[in-house]
């Protein structure tokens, strides 16, 4: 019982720092026992997270990601301790959806004390042999994906795109997966302990968790009809978009409730952010080739070499985190926009 408290409060504290970002908050400092702690966030347990973080070594473009990740949760924390000072959030409803958005980033990076052994969902055995063409780790994309590549119907771009569209679809069935995972958990906790969400309050939080999980799980079966349909017809000439994400919210936005003059606004904007994902992706892989460049000068030695490309590493790195953190910002606006929400849940 002790630990299933320790626990809890772990996950619950919402500790915030006093005052604004300075130079400091990005520069190490030492702890008690001589290791140097990175104060990265105002919200202590998401820069507890951080250090953690880097004493794993994620590749570049993870790291980023996480970061990107932990600046909207940071955002998020930090929004919802101004709600509850006001008395807007009085059944809890915001501070277990935060508290669920922190959990899935634990365990989207590997870090809530679990080996990932969460399956992707299949109607297919679990179990099946990996072969070269299994990219996907999922038999029916697999399945898919090589009858499309086999066909003759698509170009080398078309391609291209085509398998940034299915390896999209296989990360939104790992975030259904940790999510699914995630609240799971999160009920058995509130069975063990004395919650503050009692009644009627609590009862509304179990449903949105049930509600948003099987939205997400309508999102996936439509993404696959999309996916099937575009493997036997291939591309068409008047496509929209090629990002799988601004895809995604475009197919949404014509699902919703929207008149003609907020479709036609909504497209521009997509356009615009479309622009946004694509110059981020090119950051991303400008980083992994930095940091190749920077780990063959390191083998060679060369201290002049090594301070410079690490220096031009860092920037790429602090570039590509921002530039996470603004694209994220953006889809979440453009979710809100779509689903008429004035406060949406974070993305993974």
């Amino acid at each position: 019982m002790k630990e299933l408290f320790s626990f809890i409060v772990f996950f619950l504290g919402v500790c915030v720092m006093a005052g604004k970002y300075s130079r400091e908050l990005n520069e190490p400092i030492k702890t008690g026992d001589g290791d140097e702690q990175t104060i990265e966030f105002r919200v202590s347990k998401l820069n507890q997270v951080w250090n953690k973080a880097l004493r794993m070594k994620l590749s570049p473009v993870k790291q980023a990601e996480l970061h990107s990740d932990l600046k909207m949760q940071e955002k998020a924390e930090l929004q919802w301790k101004k709600f509850k000072v006001e008395g807007l959030d009085e059944n809890g409803e915001k501070e277990a959806q935060i508290r669920r958005n922190f959990n899935v980033i634990l365990a989207k990076y590997g870090m809530d004390g679990k080996r990932d052994t969460r399956p992707l969902e299949s109607n297919s055995l679990k179990d099946h042999d990996v072969r070269d063409g299994d990219i996907f780790e999922d038999p029916k994309l697999d399945k898919l994906w090589n009858k499309a590549k086999s066909s003759g119907k698509f170009t080398e771009d078309e391609l291209l795109n085509l398998k940034r569209e299915f390896q999209h679809h296989k990360d939104k069935i790992h975030e259904y997966n940790i999510l699914m995972d995630t609240v799971s958990r999160t009920e058995e906790i509130h069975k063990n302990v004395i919650s503050p969400l009692e009644g009627a309050g609590k009862e509304q939080a179990v449903q949105q968790k049930h509600t948003e999980l099987k939205q997400k799980m309508s999102d996936l079966n439509q993404g696959f009809a999309r996916l099937r349909k575009l493997s036997h017809e291939g591309f068409t000439e008047d496509s929209e978009f090629r990002e799988p994400r601004v895809i995604e919210l475009w197919e949404a936005a014509k699902r919703a409730n929207l008149s003609n003059d907020e479709l036609d606004s909504l497209k521009e904007e997509l356009h615009h952010f479309e622009t946004k994902v694509e110059k981020h992706s090119h950051y991303q892989e400008q980083l992994e080739l930095s940091h190749q460049k920077l780990q063959h000068v390191e083998a060679l030695g060369d201290k002049q070499h090594i301070k410079k490309n690490q220096e031009k590493y860092n920037t790429l790195a602090e570039k590509t985190r921002e530039m996470g953190y603004k694209m994220k910002k953006h889809m979440q606006d453009l979710h809100n926009k779509i689903s008429g929400q004035g406060l949406g849940h974070n993305e993974l």
